[in-house]
């Protein structure tokens, strides 16, 4: 981690995405901030929202921010502070559902990632390798997912994907030439 500033963390659901990124949060700085976006609608995410706290330890802080993300990750993000945002995906969602305008939002995001002081770990769902969703809103939901995740991975240092608990660096690419013609 001491080498990538901003790591983002890609997979599927259940694929281990958070416990990797936690490990390169605990690896990057004793120091640690979970910024979580998900909201408790009901008891399976109320659950699951307890399962995420009990993987870490009390040397982390938790901020919640399901909407206000931009703003956390700009009051958070320092030398030898790691943040942790678990996950951009839950955020949009909220995003969307509360009819703000995600290219703006996005927009603003991919800004503070930029200017991101200290470490910072982005979690995210991998959406584009499903089945397409049946509602014209879902779709639109994959649609910005999709382009969201592309634009953190162009701003970050470093991006892993995780399946069943492997993570899979994608960049920087390792030791892999493309020839473009």
């Amino acid at each position: 981690m001491s080498t990538y500033r901003r790591v983002l963390v890609l997979g599927g659901a259940r694929s281990g995405k958070s416990s990797i990124a936690l490990k390169i949060a605990e690896s990057a700085s004793p120091e640690r901030t979970y910024i979580a976006t998900a909201q408790a609608y009901d008891e399976e995410m109320r659950e699951r929202i307890a399962q995420h706290r009990a993987e870490r330890d009390e040397s982390w802080r938790t901020v919640d921010a399901p909407f206000d993300l931009v703003e956390a990750v700009r009051e958070r993000t320092a030398p030898g502070q790691a943040v942790l945002v678990d996950c951009l995906t839950l955020w949009l969602s909220n995003i969307v559902l509360a009819e703000r305008d995600p290219v703006h939002e996005a927009d603003r995001l991919i800004q503070a990632v930029r200017d991101a002081g200290g470490p910072l770990i982005l979690v995210s769902n991998e959406v584009g390798q499903g089945i397409v969703p049946a509602t014209p809103l879902g779709r639109r939901f994959r649609d910005e997912q999709g382009r969201l995740n592309q634009r953190t991975a162009e701003t970050c240092d470093a991006v892993v994907f995780v399946a069943a608990g492997c993570p899979i660096l994608l960049k920087p690419a390792p030791a892999l030439q493309l020839r473009l013609e």
